[in-house]
């Protein structure tokens, strides 16, 4: 689907880097908002549940997984129904108006002083988060021009890449130094840092006139839409089985001092920093093939990871691994999903965000509760391998459909194509 250009056509080169930069500043708030908490996870526990940390680390480390599991529910409502309902606002007004949100409620997730209080926090805190994902990649495919739209997509996502790599175990640093509340107020400052940034150098540009609820909910009769969600929510959930309780693993498995974990969690920025890239591209090559390639590279990581955590060569490389390969599957997913999700392109971008987080929270739930069960630290990391195992049989399950319909003449979406031209 092609929409017609809104944006500006005379901006100078300098503007049009500036207007990029600000939404990818976005893209690193939102990854060191979502991911921030595994690292402090100790640190949450500890001063929102001190009742269940004294009596059972183990415990209140599981429950502080909720805040994990809060704010990927909070991306699961919000992105699907902020796409649907907001199509046709000015883009920058909304923006402008979701950075508002994230900032507002990161702040009363650092300042709120109960572990109820904080829950609510984080899941309202994520609700524009797949819809500045949407938004701004629509923006920054049409300040680039023709030609150029995959790398202006690119850019914006790239901000939350980036985050793992320097935002996360610096903002994780300053949390173990200064405490997690003070942590989140700093997230909260590159939120705002991004509102000042957008309403500066992004350009106006209208919204989509031709969006309407119908055209868009359409989504949700197409069998295939389904599987792709599915595919996302429980294969990606492998990740976040092991990310969400990466901080107790390498300091009570692998043996490394809290002061070590903001470096693990380098590494895994690292690893979805390389997978990102490689996955894009090996999109466009084949959905299919990638799909099922990132999978097996995924669970041959967790496998690695489980048999080797205890050995801080063996916790790297699988946590790099893991991470890489999970990475990688997000933008094959994406692509996968926007091929069958036809005309209603818009919610098929944010429900992309929608699906990985239900991931998230599914990980971080499971693996939680393995943790409680008394299975320890390297129980998540089976779940994510079992999760793993349940994304392939879905895929197969999906591209089984595709080959029915086509023995049987019907339209099925090209497995070789990556992501459509998307216009400003």
């Amino acid at each position: 689907m092609t929409q017609p250009n809104h944006g500006p056509t005379t901006l100078s080169p300098a503007r049009i880097r500036l207007a990029l930069l600000s939404l990818a500043l976005g893209g690193f708030g939102i990854g060191s908002t979502e991911f921030v908490a595994m690292g402090l996870l100790p640190d949450i526990a500890r001063d929102l549940l001190p009742g269940v940390y004294a009596s059972s680390p183990e415990d209140a480390n599981a429950q502080a997984g909720w805040v994990i599991s809060a704010y990927a529910l909070g991306v699961v409502v919000g992105a699907p129904t902020i796409a649907a309902v907001a199509a046709r606002w000015p883009r920058k007004r909304l923006l402008l108006a979701l950075l508002t949100a994230f900032t507002l409620g990161t702040i009363a997730s650092a300042l709120l002083p109960t572990f109820g209080l904080v829950l609510v926090a984080r899941f309202v805190s994520a609700l524009p988060h797949g819809a500045y994902f949407g938004i701004a990649s629509l923006v920054a495919a049409s300040l680039m021009g023709p030609g150029k739209r995959a790398r202006g997509v690119a850019l914006v996502l790239s901000g939350l890449t980036i985050a793992n790599v320097i935002g996360v175990p610096a903002i994780t640093w300053l949390g173990q130094a200064a405490g997690w509340r003070v942590a989140y107020l700093a997230v909260a400052a590159i939120f705002a840092a991004t509102f000042v940034a957008v309403a500066l150098a992004v350009p106006w540009q209208a919204g989509d006139p031709g969006a309407t609820l119908a055209r868009e909910l359409r989504a949700f009769t197409r069998v295939q839409v389904w599987f792709a969600l599915l595919i996302g929510a429980i294969g990606f959930g492998g990740l976040f089985a092991v990310y969400t309780y990466v901080a107790p693993l390498a300091t009570e498995v692998t043996g490394l001092t809290p002061a070590l974990v903001p470096l693990v969690l380098v590494v895994i920025g690292i690893g979805m920093t390389v997978g990102n890239l490689v996955g894009g591209r090996l999109a466009d090559w084949s959905v299919r093939r990638s799909m099922y390639l990132f999978f097996a590279v995924l669970a041959a990581a967790l496998l690695l990871l489980g048999l080797t955590a205890s050995n801080v060569v063996g916790l790297c490389v699988g946590v790099f691994l893991v991470g890489g390969a999970s990475a990688a599957l997000s933008p094959t997913i994406q692509a996968r999903l926007m091929d069958v999700a036809k005309d209603s392109q818009s919610i098929a971008a944010a429900l992309n965000h929608s699906a990985l987080n239900i991931g998230n929270s599914l990980g971080a739930l499971l693996g939680g509760l393995a943790i409680a069960a008394g299975y320890g630290y390297v129980a998540p990391i089976w779940i994510g391998l079992l999760l793993t195992g349940a994304g392939v049989v879905l895929a197969l399950g999906s591209f089984a459909v595709d080959r029915s319909r086509r023995r049987r003449g019907l339209d099925v979406p090209s497995v070789t194509a990556g992501f459509p031209a998307v216009e400003g």
